[in-house]
């Protein structure tokens, strides 16, 4: 099949898209071996950043790829759309997510150990927010759920795979989380002073 043809039939996959198409569906459409799916989207990629005409890209998302708008261009597109009140990650819920993230599939007890407090309410902020989901169930008493990451976190984060991820331990996380914990009693225990005084 002529290239450019190719390129067209790519392109017009994920715009009708508007998600991730996996490598596997591409090529399964289209008869294409997945080498040859890759090589092509990579050098589409290629083209549409080179081309400041382009206001569009591909972005590799775990084994698949979305065609999106340009960073850049953020700021012109925002306006397009009614502002949408997003509240962010509580420090809690990016907690919960890390240890998500770096040791999925994990169990809501398992979290728990980790964090040393309830997670009922930062988990459900994440499965709110499809940042994570249920992965099955632990073949153990009571079946506890098993938690994973979304592919709207590796969007949302900018990551490509679990390879991107920073290097970090469970013991960095354990670490941060006590830290964070200590902080937050500091607060509580200084506002506690203020109030006796008054």
């Amino acid at each position: 099949m002529d290239l450019k043809k190719l390129e067209g039939i790519f392109e017009g996959m994920l715009f009708a898209s508007g998600d991730k198409v996996s490598i596997e569906k591409l090529s399964s459409i289209t008869g294409i071996d997945k080498k040859t799916v890759k090589l092509v989207i990579n050098n589409m990629i290629v083209k549409y950043n080179n081309d400041p005409s382009r206001g569009i890209t591909i972005r590799e998302i775990n084994n698949g790829y979305q065609l999106c708008s340009k960073p850049e261009y953020y700021d012109y597109i925002k306006q397009l759309f009614e502002p949408k009140q997003r509240s962010g990650l509580s420090q809690a819920a990016l907690e919960t997510l890390a240890i998500i993230a770096y040791n999925r599939p994990i169990t809501k007890a398992k979290i728990e150990q980790i964090r040393g407090v309830n997670s009922d309410s930062a988990i459900t902020k994440l499965l709110e927010k499809n940042l994570i989901r249920e992965a099955g169930r632990l073949d153990a008493p009571g079946k506890p759920v098993l938690y994973e990451t979304t592919d709207e976190f590796f969007r949302s984060f900018g990551f490509k795979s679990d390879a991107d991820l920073p290097i970090f331990e469970l013991n960095d996380i354990h670490e941060t989380v006590e830290i964070n914990q200590n902080s937050e009693q500091e607060k509580a225990d200084t506002e506690l002073e203020k109030q006796e005084k008054a």
